[in-house]
Order: structure tokens, then sequence, then C-alpha cells
């Protein structure tokens, strides 16, 4: 009886070891960057294991002349094992110390690759191109620049809009993806709209998406400054439009005549360009690039810094404004008093608000020292005279409302 169970155990361990011997081939087979390199490795070491068993072995273990030629050809045997395998046992002993800066054996995340798809648009094959990013979109459904090159191709390379925004759609409802990601989709769309089709109606839906779906953000506010923008006929042309530039025929010499006979283009009256910002901004109270225009014209062309003040403050007041924007507010506040007759306490305030709003940005250190030269900047500068405004005094750009407000 156990003379079986010794032939069933041995069996079993043999299993055992065989099946285990596989598996860590197979592991490391599977690992390596250079399989056939490894495979002819085993062979020469199953070769040389063999010599060593079937032949020198005996020899060196009959005694004899034999073992005087059995000692050598082991020892050569030996150095063969060692040039096999010699680079493999060094790598196999720093390896515990490469993984403290390497993170070892860890298999990196699995990521998208859309190089073939880059290569094949490049070429002009639009259609393979969507093919290749499709197939990374099946692994990866949720990966933000495959859908968004997907989309591009459409819009672009396609001139296929409403695939493209089909895709934009189901990119913003997918779950998971930031707030900028959301913006920058909805973003790109509206551009296209504009570059290729011209539609401002288009366009202006996806930055409606913006505001309806990321509330109370910088990007909301983004989105409603780029609304109040959209009748901007250089804006439906795109960024690529040419200008066109009007050349007035030069009559004689150019350049003689003392320009007398270029045309000069004709400067808009102050009053009417007030007027004009005071009308957009009733429209469109979000609009922060008019709204500094309105603010420098009242303190350049009619010297009311109160005025240009309060469009400023109500800048400033919005919510959720960028830092950078709101910092860079308060430097044109304290450029006004200087600049227009205001007073270093006003301007020193403007500065001090900096730091106290960002002790710890780098506009803080900058304010502080320009905090220290600020007495050099008022020296020599003039008081400013004011300017009777125009009949539209009492509603010179909503002072004192907030667009939030309104």
């Amino acid at each position: 009886m156990s003379s079986n169970w010794d032939i069933i155990s041995g069996i079993l361990i043999t299993f055992a070891l065989v099946a285990g011997v596989i598996w860590f081939l197979w592991r490391t087979l599977k690992r390596t960057e250079d399989p056939p390199r490894l495979i002819f490795k085993w062979i020469l070491t199953i070769a040389v294991l063999f010599l060593l068993i079937r032949f020198v072995g005996p020899a060196m273990g009959g005694g004899g002349g034999g073992a005087i030629y059995a000692v050598p050809a082991a020892a050569a045997l030996g150095l063969i094992l060692a040039i096999i395998w010699g680079r493999s046992i060094a790598g196999f002993i720093a390896k515990p110390f490469a993984s403290l800066y390497d993170d070892g054996n860890v298999e990196p995340d699995p990521k998208p690759v859309y190089s073939i798809a880059l290569a094949k648009r490049k070429r002009g094959d639009y259609l393979g191109a969507k093919n290749a990013v499709r197939e990374q979109l099946m692994r990866f459904p949720a990966d933000v620049e495959g859908q968004m090159l997907l989309a591009e191709i459409e819009a672009q390379d396609l001139h296929d809009l409403s695939a493209a925004e089909i895709i934009v759609e189901r990119f913003i409802h997918q779950p998971g993806h930031s707030p900028v990601n959301i913006a920058y989709a909805l973003n790109s769309m509206a551009d296209w709209h504009l570059k290729f089709a011209q539609d401002r109606e288009a366009a202006q839906a996806c930055f409606q998406k913006i505001i309806d779906r990321l509330p109370d953000t910088e990007w909301a506010i983004r989105a409603a400054q780029r609304i109040a923008h959209l009748g901007s006929r250089d804006l439906l042309l795109g960024m690529d439009a040419r200008r066109a530039i009007h050349v007035p025929h030069i009559e004689g010499d150019p350049g003689l005549d003392g320009g007398a006979s270029v045309v000069k283009p004709v400067e808009e009256d102050g009053g009417q360009l007030a007027a004009k910002y005071v009308k957009h901004l009733d429209e469109f109270p979000h609009d922060s690039e008019v709204r500094e225009k309105l603010a420098e014209l009242y303190a350049e062309h009619y010297r009311r810094l109160d005025l240009a003040v309060d469009q400023f403050e109500q800048l400033i007041q919005f919510p959720n404004q960028p830092a950078r924007q709101v910092v860079k507010w308060l430097n044109k506040l304290a450029d006004l008093q200087v600049k227009y007759g205001g007073t270093y306490a006003a301007a020193r305030e403007a500065l001090q608000r900096i730091i106290d709003l960002y002790p710890q940005a780098g506009a803080a250190n900058l304010a502080q020292n320009r905090i220290e030269l600020l007495k050099l900047e008022f020296k020599g500068k003039e008081k400013s005279q004011a300017v009777t405004l125009g009949s539209y005094e009492d509603d010179l750009g909503l002072k004192a409302k907030l667009p939030h407000q309104l």
C-alpha cells in the first residue's frame, strides 16, 4: 500500500514541478522584450546541461585519464552558461534596488494610442483615421482626446457639422468629465459653427449650454463674454479669414506730397462711442472687455475718474471671476489713480487688495514691490481736469449696478 502511495505522490510532485517550470517559462517569455532571443538561450542552456550530465559528469566521477579532460570541459561549459545568463543574473540581483525608482514590474496603465489615426489623417485618409480612432474608443469609450479628435475630423476634414455635434453631445453627457473638458468641447463646437457655417445661432446655443451646465463658474463667464461678441463680423468669418485692406489711390509719386492725398480714417466721436458701449452693456452686462473700454474712455476722454473706477469695481465684484483678471483690474485701478489725478491712498488701497485677496500668489509680491515705488509714480503727475459729459450722463454705463443685479 505504501509503495503505491509513494508512486502516486512521486507522480504528483513531478507533475507539480513540471507545471511550475512551464508556468515560470511562459511568464518569463511573456514579459521579455525579445522572445526569440530568450528561446535561443534556453536551447543553448539545455544543450550545455545535456553535455554536462551525459558526458562530463560521468567522466569526472570515473577518475582516470578521462577526468583530466573533464575538468577543463566542465569549466568551458560553465563559462558558456555564464555568458548566456550573466546579464540576466545581474539584472535579477539589481532589480530590487531599481524597483525603488521605477516601480519594478508594475504594469503601466493602458492608454489609447492615436498615432495611426493621426498619420492617416495627415495623408488625407480621413475615413481611415475615423476608423482608427473608433478602434481605440471601443477600448476607452470615455477618452477625451479620442472623442474630440473624432469630432474634429468630422468638422474640419469631412465638413460634417451634424456628425461632430452628435459626438460632442454624447461626450458632454458622459458621466465623470471635468468642467474644463465640457467647456472645451462646447467651445470647440461653437468655433466650428462659426468658422465653417457662419452659424451665429448654433454657436450661441453651444455657449448657452456652457452657462446652463456650468453656472456660477469661470467657464460660464467666458461663455457669456463670447455671446456678447457674436455679432462681430470678424468672429463670424473665423480666425483664418483674410481681411480686406483698402488702399487709396495716390496721384503722382507716393510720399512726395507730404501725405496730403492719403485718406485718413475717421475717428469715432467719444460721446458716440460711450453711448454705443453703454447700449451694448445694457444688453450684455457680462462683457468685461467692453466695460474695460468704457472705463478707459471715461478716464481718458472725459477725465471722470469716479465713473472709470465704478466700472472696474463692477468687474471686480462680479462673482467667480478668475484671479488673474481681478489682479489685472486692481492694477488698472492703481494705474487710473496715478495717471488721471487720483490719490496715493486710493492707488495703494487697490494694490493692497491684491495682497489681501491672494497672499500666496506671485501677484502679491509684485503688488508689494509696486507699493514701495508708488510715490515715484505719482511724482510729476498733474491733476486731470473734468470734461463735461453728454446728455446721457444719467445712464453712463449702469453706474452702481453690478451685471448680476440687472
